[in-house]
């Protein structure tokens, strides 16, 4: 089990690479263990820790100003972090997400733990600055403790400016991020030549390629991982349509496939914080159960992964 580990030394995550092989009260859907401290993982350039169980606001949270689907995304946020989460992430790409966070923070009041997350996805200098500003201002948040920059746009630009900001504490941690898979070569070069926080990327058992070179390279750099896409955007749940979950999932207190996608994502030496996105209750409960209870080892992660491939 990994509760509030500390990043594995090269030598032994080199060596786990080898053994591998290439409504918010309502209870969660545990196991007989109950409810223990949730998992959480440390950021590497601070030491402080997360619950590996985040949330992503990607097409979820795009709702503009439907009332039914605001409150809706109100029990949404409320569930989260009435069951251990903290860290959200968000983007200007999002439509109107980041306007719905904003109104979901401000219509909750269990928010205690927020880490707030959001990118930056322009070009220029002032025009960076400016979408900043203002996401700040549509989430209400005094500052944010992550700026990424989107899908590395005008990235040499960007993290000129997240450096000042970080320096005149406006913001807490800066990352890059990628997503569907792509510019892997791109983002292996900044891990390996630019001082950052945090990196984002896909990771999930079908989309393995980071596991090459791009997560091994963050744990050697010292660099945060956030997992987006770890459902694929559904693409999971259709392989296993109909299939159930295997018995043997119990040893990693997994009660439904939302739980065995997500913390075959978080149990990778190198990942910090894995963020799915829904639009439902019902599923944020079953996925913060991920946050709770055993982690599967490089064993059960082969399993694992023997197991979805074959179905």
């Amino acid at each position: 089990m990994r509760g509030n580990r500390f990043r594995p030394a090269r030598r032994r995550f080199l060596g786990w690479l080898g053994a591998l092989g290439a409504a918010a009260a309502l209870p969660l859907p545990f196991p007989a263990h109950g409810r223990a401290a949730p998992i959480t993982c440390p950021i590497p350039s601070t030491g402080e820790c997360l619950p590996v169980v985040g949330m992503g606001s990607w097409l979820t949270f795009d709702v503009g100003d439907d009332p039914q689907a605001l409150a809706q995304r109100v029990a949404v946020v409320r569930t989260f972090f009435a069951h251990g989460g903290a860290l959200i992430d968000s983007s200007p790409m999002y439509g109107s997400s980041e306007a719905t966070l904003g109104y979901c923070l401000r219509h909750v009041d269990n928010a205690q733990a927020l880490f707030a997350a959001t990118k930056v996805w322009t070009a220029g200098r002032r025009p960076g600055l400016e979408q900043m500003a203002r996401s700040r201002a549509l989430w209400g948040v005094p500052r944010f403790d992550l700026m990424q920059v989107h899908n590395l746009v005008d990235w040499r630009t960007h993290l000129e400016s997240l450096r000042a900001m970080k320096a005149e504490g406006r913001i807490r941690y800066l990352g890059v991020t990628t997503s569907h898979g792509r510019r892997h070569g791109l983002l292996e070069q900044l891990l390996d030549g630019e001082t950052l926080d945090f990196v984002q990327l896909t990771y999930n058992l079908a989309d393995r390629e980071a596991d090459r070179r791009l997560l091994p390279l963050a744990a050697e750099r010292g660099v945060a991982v956030i997992v987006n896409r770890p459902f694929q955007r559904g693409g999971l749940f259709d392989r296993v349509h109909g299939q159930p979950l295997p018995g043997w999932a119990a040893e990693i207190d997994c009660a439904n496939w939302a739980q065995f996608f997500l913390k075959f994502a978080v149990s990778h030496p190198a990942v910090t914080c894995v963020i799915p996105a829904t639009s439902r209750v019902d599923h944020m409960r079953e996925n913060m159960g991920a946050l709770y209870g055993r982690l599967p080892d490089a064993d059960m992660r082969r399993r694992m992964l023997m197991h979805f491939q074959s179905l």
